[in-house]
C-alpha cells in the first residue's frame, strides 16, 4: 500500500484548490484526492493514467474525457451499501474513505491475461460472432460459457442496493437544460419575467464552461458573471437550480426525467440522505443548452491512455487545478486546440507542438501561441503512437509530403471539432439538420415550445450564445403570458469565433493494418466500419448492430459522428443521407434503484396483513409477499432448514390435518336479478344450475380466449354469490368486472362488492379436518352426506358466526372457514385448540404450493402465464357451447386447440435420486444440447415429500399425447440437465377420492 504524491498539481488553478483532502483506495492503493473533485482529476492528480481495460481487446485504457461523455473510466465502487459497478471516474466525487476498483482484467489492471485477445483480433472483426461457434453443434454449451465469462465490463452486484433513493415530482413553465452561458442566460430571462423555470445542470457548478475563456461579460470575469448569475437566480422564489442534475429523457406532451446526485460520499444511518434523487416534470416549455462535446480525431493506435479531448486537459486544470502531463502533444483541426495550448503552456507545462490539419490559420489563440513560441505544425497529422500502458510518442507528418518524424510526450491532446449534445430532441423524434461549414448535425427545430441554444445549436460565439439564449428565454415566458421590460444586449469583450474548421474525414488509408478506433469502450475499429458496409451493411441502425458502434454504457457519445462519416466514405454518399441512429432515454447510465426510488413498500403500496398475522409470527412464520400481502412462507421450528419444514408441514396435511391462512383470496359479494347472467358472461363453464348451497369451479378468460382467472363462486342465495379469486389477481379483476359492468352491460341489475378485507378465512386440510371441525361447529352436520365437496353452510363456529366452504386446493378433506376478520384471532386460536389431540399446527403458502403440484392444479401465473388457452391445461370439457362469455369468439380459433400447442403435463427425473433444474427447457434425449429445440418449459417444481422426490409441471408441445416419452431437462445457464419422463400432471389421487371422503 503507497501513497503517490501531488506532483501534478498547479497550485492557483482550479474550483476546489482549497478544499479538504482525503484519502481513497484506487485496487488497495492508498491515494490523496481534495474533497469535491472528480475521481478522474484525482487519479490524474497522483500520476495514474491507466485505469481500465476495453471490452473487447482489453486494451489498456486512460480517462479521455471529463464528463459524462468518458467511455473508457469505468471503474466498480465498494460503498457500505453494495457495490456499484460500471461507474464513470469523472462523475464520482472522491470523498475519505471511498473504495474504487478497476474492472474488466484479470488477475490485476497492469497484467490482463485478457489482453492476449488482443494477439488474435484479425479473427474477431466486425460481426465475428455471427460468423463462428457455428459447428459442431454439440459444443455451443462450451462456447456459450466461454463467451458470457468474457462478456461485460463491471460484475453484477449478487446483493440489491441498500443506498436510499428518492423522487420528486414538479411543474413549471419552462426548463432549462444545461448551465452554460447559454442556459444560464435563457433562465435569467424567464425568470425575471416571472415564469417558474427549472435549470439543471450535470456538473457540480454552473457555467463551469467558461473557466475557458479569458472574456469578460459586462466587464466582469466570465465565470464571475456566471456566478452572479446564479446567484441572483438562487434568490428568485419562481426558480429552481439543480446542480448534479442531469436531464435523462424526454417524452411526449412536456415529461421529462432527471436524475440527481446528490451525494456520493456514505450517509449516518440516522440522516437517511438519499444517495439519488429522481425528477419527473411536466414544463410547458422547453430551452436545450446541453453544449457540445470534443470529438476524438482517428489514426493508428488513438486509443493508449494519455490520449485525451483537448478541452478535457484544459478542463482539468481549469476545475481541479489538474496538469495531465508534462509533455503534451496537441492534434486538432480548429483553434479549440489552440484555445488548450495556450491555457497549458499559462501552468508552465511544455506544449512540445501543435499539429494542425489546416493550412496556416491565425485566430486569436493561434496567434497567442505564436507570441508564445509555441511551435506550430499546419497541415499536419499524427499517423501512429508508442507505448505500451501510457503514450511515450507520436509520429507526425505532413499530410502534403512523406515526411514523418516521433516526438516524445505523455499526452496528446486531441480535438476533432464539436458534435452538439441534442440526444434530447432526437428522444421525441426531432429531425436534424446537416451544417456543412462545421461537419456536424444540428437540430431543425420545427417543434412548439422547444428551442436550442448555445454550442447545441452552433452558437459560435460567446455573444450569441448569450443574446440568442436571453431572447429564447423571454420568448418562452411570453408565449406563456408573462411580460417583461428588461431587454438585454450583452458586452462581450475577447470574443472569438471557432475559427477556420477542417471536417478532417477520419478514414485512414491503412486503418486495415492498424487500430485506428471509432469506438473506444467496444473496441470499433474504422476498418470494421469498412468491413460492415463491405458486407452488405447501409443502414446506419444495421451497422450499429453489426459492429457494436455506439452500444456501450456511452451510447457513442464520442465516436457514432465519425463512424457515420466512415460509413459515409464507404458508400460514396453524403453524410446526411446516412443520417444518425435512434436516440434513446436515458442520456446516461442510471440505475434502477435511483428510478425506482425509495425501496419502501410501505410507501409505493401499504403491506396488507391479515387478522391473525400476530399469531404467525408468534408462531415463528417466514414470511413471502403475495401480491400487497404478507403470507406465511413456512413455520421453523428450531434446528429446522427451510426444506425440513416445508416437508414436515406437507407431511402434516396428508397424513394429519394441518391449518393454513387463506383470507388473501379476493372475495367479492355479487347481488342482484341479473347476477347469474353477469356470471355466465364472465365464466367460460356453466354456472346457471348451479343450486344454493353449492359452490362450483370457474375459468375467466381474456378477450383473446387466454386464462385470465380462476376460483371458485358459491351461490348463497337466488340472487347473492360470493366469488372467489387468487391473491395476486384480485385487483385485476374486480377492475375487469367494473369496467364490463360500466361500459358493455349496463343494463344488467347487478352489484359486485369487494369484500376481501372483510372476512378472515382459515383453511381446516387433511384427512382428520373433519374430525376437528365437528368439535367448534354448533348445529350443523359435517358428515359426508349432509356437508358434501362443493359445500356451502352458514352456522357458528366456537360460538363465532360463520360461513364454511368445503374447497380443495391440496386433494384432501378441507373447509374453508370464514367469518368476520375482528374474530379472525377467535377463530384461529379456537381450531388450534380444537385440534391439539391431532396435533394441529399451522401451514404456509410453500407447503400449500407443493400439495398443490402433487395434486396437478395450475395456478395462473405460472402454468397460466397470459399466453395459455383453456385446452393447453386440460379444461376442454368445461367449456360451455351452449352460452356466450368473454373469450369465446376466440377459443374458436383453430390455432387454439391445435394439439402441437404446449399442454399441462407432469415431469419426473428418470433416475429419481436426480434434482430437477429450476427454469429448465425440456428436449429432445436424441439431441439435448440443441439451442433452437426447445419443446417447452418446467413451469412449477418441488421435491414431493409424499412421493420422494421431485415432481414438476411443465408446458410440453402435444405433451398430452406424450405420456411416457423420455426427454432431458436442460438448464444450460446453471450447466445442469437430467433425463427426465413425461408423466400425468396428477401425481397424487388422480381420482379425486381423499377429497370427496
Amino acid at each position: 500500500v503507497t501513497t503517490l504524491g501531488d506532483s501534478m498539481r498547479v497550485p492557483g488553478f482550479g474550483l476546489t484548490s482549497s478544499h479538504q483532502r482525503v484519502n481513497f483506495l484506487f485496487d488497495d492503493q492508498l491515494l490523496q484526492g481534495i474533497e469535491g473533485e472528480s475521481l478522474a482529476a484525482a487519479l490524474l492528480a497522483n500520476g495514474i493514467r491507466l485505469v481500465g481495460r476495453s471490452f473487447k481487446y482489453h486494451r489498456p485504457r486512460g480517462i479521455i474525457g471529463i464528463g459524462s461523455e468518458e467511455p473508457n473510466a469505468l471503474v466498480t465502487i465498494e460503498r457500505p451499501t453494495g457495490i456499484e459497478p460500471n461507474t464513470r471516474a469523472t462523475m464520482v466525487r472522491v470523498y475519505e474513505g471511498l473504495i474504487v476498483k478497476s474492472q474488466n482484467r484479470w488477475p490485476s489492471l497492469d497484467f490482463d491475461v485478457g489482453a492476449l485477445i488482443s494477439c488474435f483480433s484479425p479473427l474477431m472483426p466486425a460481426g465475428f460472432y455471427y460468423k463462428t461457434f457455428m459447428s459442431p453443434s454439440i459444443a455451443w454449451h462450451f462456447y456459450e460459457r466461454l463467451i458470457r465469462r468474457m462478456a461485460g465490463l463491471g460484475k453484477v452486484p449478487e446483493q440489491p442496493d441498500e443506498d436510499v433513493s428518492t423522487k420528486i415530482h414538479t411543474h413549471c413553465d419552462l426548463l432549462v437544460a444545461g448551465g452554460g452561458a447559454a442556459g444560464l442566460a435563457s433562465a435569467l430571462a424567464a425568470g425575471r419575467a416571472g415564469a417558474r423555470v427549472v435549470l439543471a445542470d450535470e456538473n457540480p457548478w454552473f457555467g463551469v464552461g467558461l473557466l475557458h475563456e479569458n472574456h469578460t461579460i459586462d466587464g466582469i470575469q466570465a465565470y464571475e458573471w456566471a456566478k452572479q448569475t446564479i446567484n441572483e437566480l438562487a434568490s428568485l422564489p419562481n426558480v429552481t437550480v439543480a446542480t448534479n442534475t442531469t436531464v435523462i429523457g424526454r417524452y411526449e406532451d412536456g415529461f421529462v426525467t432527471m436524475i440527481e446526485t446528490m451525494r456520493d460520499a456514505p450517509s449516518p444511518a440516522e440522516d437517511r440522505i438519499p444517495r439519488f434523487r429522481f425528477w419527473k416534470v411536466r414544463s410547458k416549455s422547453m430551452i436545450m443548452a446541453t453544449g457540445a462535446l470534443e470529438r476524438p480525431l482517428i489514426f493508428p493506435n488513438n486509443d493508449r491512455p494519455g490520449i485525451m479531448l483537448a478541452t478535457a486537459v484544459s478542463g482539468y486544470l481549469n476545475r481541479y487545478g489538474v496538469l495531465t502531463g508534462k509533455r503534451i502533444i496537441i492534434f486538432t483541426n480548429n483553434s479549440i486546440g489552440h484555445r488548450t495550448a495556450s491555457a497549458i503552456s499559462s501552468a508552465k507545462a511544455e506544449v512540445v507542438t501543435i499539429i494542425d490539419s489546416r493550412p496556416e490559420s491565425f485566430g486569436p489563440w493561434e496567434q497567442e501561441n505564436v507570441t508564445k513560441g509555441i511551435p506550430i505544425r499546419w497541415q499536419s497529422k499524427v499517423l501512429n503512437t508508442r507505448g505500451r500502458k501510457h503514450i511515450s510518442g507520436a509520429l507526425v507528418g505532413s499530410i502534403n509530403s512523406q515526411r514523418q518524424e516521433w516526438l516524445g510526450c505523455d499526452v496528446l491532446a486531441i480535438s476533432g471539432g464539436f458534435t452538439p449534445t441534442i440526444s434530447l430532441y432526437g428522444h421525441t423524434g426531432g429531425k436534424l439538420g446537416w451544417k456543412e461549414g462545421q461537419g456536424t448535425f444540428v437540430p431543425d427545430l420545427s417543434e412548439n415550445n422547444f428551442t436550442a441554444v448555445g454550442l447545441c445549436n452552433q452558437d459560435e460565439t460567446l455573444y450569441a450564445s448569450l443574446a440568442n439564449g436571453y431572447s429564447a428565454g423571454q420568448r418562452a415566458a411570453s408565449n406563456l403570458g408573462y411580460r417583461f421590460d428588461q431587454v438585454w444586449s450583452p458586452t462581450v469583450i475577447g470574443d472569438d469565433l471557432l475559427a477556420t474548421f477542417d471536417p478532417m474525414s477520419p478514414s485512414i488509408q491503412d486503418s486495415q493494418s492498424r487500430k485506428a478506433f471509432v469506438d473506444f469502450q467496444n473496441d470499433v475499429t474504422a476498418a470494421d466500419m469498412s468491413l460492415a458496409v463491405r458486407e452488405g451493411y447501409h443502414s446506419i441502425e444495421h451497422v450499429k448492430r453489426y459492429t457494436t458502434l455506439g452500444m456501450g454504457t456511452d451510447q457513442g457519445k464520442l465516436g457514432n459522428l465519425n463512424g457515420i462519416e466512415l460509413i459515409a466514405n464507404a458508400r460514396g454518399e453524403a453524410v446526411q443521407k446516412v443520417g444518425t441512429t435512434r436516440f434513446r432515454p436515458p442520456i446516461i447510465p442510471t440505475s434502477m434503484s435511483a428510478i425506482t426510488g425509495v425501496l419502501d413498500e410501505h410507501l409505493i403500496h401499504p403491506i396488507r396483513r391479515t387478522a391473525v398475522h400476530q399469531l404467525h409470527e408468534e408462531a415463528g412464520a417466514e414470511w413471502v409477499n403475495a401480491g400487497a400481502w404478507l403470507r406465511p412462507l413456512f413455520y421453523r421450528r428450531p434446528g429446522e432448514t427451510d426444506v425440513d419444514a416445508v416437508n414436515r408441514e406437507v407431511k402434516l396435511v396428508r397424513n394429519n390435518v394441518g391449518l393454513g391462512d387463506v383470507a388473501t383470496l379476493g372475495k367479492f359479494e355479487i347481488w342482484g336479478p341479473d347476477s347469474m347472467a353477469f356470471l355466465e358472461r364472465v365464466y367460460m363453464n356453466n354456472f346457471s344450475n348451479l343450486p344454493i348451497g353449492k359452490g362450483r369451479y370457474g375459468v375467466m378468460l381474456r378477450e383473446d380466449g387466454m386464462v385470465f382467472d380462476d376460483g371458485v363462486t358459491s351461490r348463497l342465495g337466488k340472487h347473492h354469490f360470493l366469488m372467489n379469486t387468487s391473491t395476486g389477481n384480485t385487483d385485476s379483476v374486480f377492475e375487469w368486472m367494473t369496467q364490463l359492468l360500466e361500459t358493455r352491460w349496463n343494463t344488467l341489475r347487478v352489484a359486485v362488492i369487494p369484500v376481501t378485507d372483510q372476512w378472515f378465512a382459515a383453511a381446516l386440510v387433511g384427512p382428520n379436518a373433519r374430525k376437528v371441525l365437528n368439535r367448534v361447529v354448533e348445529d350443523l352436520d359435517v358428515s359426508n352426506s349432509e356437508f358434501p365437496f362443493m359445500g356451502v353452510r352458514s352456522c357458528k363456529v366456537a360460538g363465532i358466526p360463520a360461513r364454511i366452504f368445503r374447497i380443495s386446493f391440496s386433494g384432501e378433506i378441507s373447509y374453508e372457514i370464514n367469518v368476520p376478520s375482528d374474530y379472525g384471532e377467535s377463530l384461529w386460536l379456537s381450531l388450534i385448540e380444537a385440534g391439539q389431540s391431532e396435533q394441529l399446527t399451522p401451514n404456509g403458502v410453500e407447503s400449500m404450493g407443493v400439495l398443490r403440484i402433487e395434486k396437478g392444479h395450475f395456478v395462473v401465473g405460472r402454468e397460466a402465464d397470459g399466453r395459455t388457452s383453456p385446452y393447453d391445461v386440460g379444461l376442454s370439457r368445461m367449456i360451455s357451447a351452449h352460452k356466450w362469455f368473454v373469450g369465446k369468439e376466440a377459443l374458436r380459433l383453430p390455432i387454439m386447440s391445435d394439439t402441437n400447442r404446449r399442454q399441462l403435463v407432469g415431469i419426473v427425473p428418470i433416475k429419481v435420486e436426480e434434482r430437477l433444474p429450476n427454469s429448465a427447457n425440456l428436449v429432445s434425449a436424441s439431441s439435448p444440447t440443441s439451442v433452437t429445440g426447445s419443446q417447452g418449459w418446467i413451469t412449477s417444481l418441488t421435491y414431493s415429500p409424499t412421493l420422494g422426490h421431485d415432481i414438476a409441471l411443465a408446458l410440453l408441445n402435444n405433451g398430452r399425447s406424450r405420456i411416457g416419452e423420455g426427454l432431458v431437462a436442460s438448464a444450460p445457464i446453471a450447466d445442469h440437465s437430467i433425463g427426465v419422463r413425461v408423466v400425468s400432471p396428477h401425481f397424487f389421487d388422480p381420482k379425486g377420492e381423499r377429497q370427496n371422503a
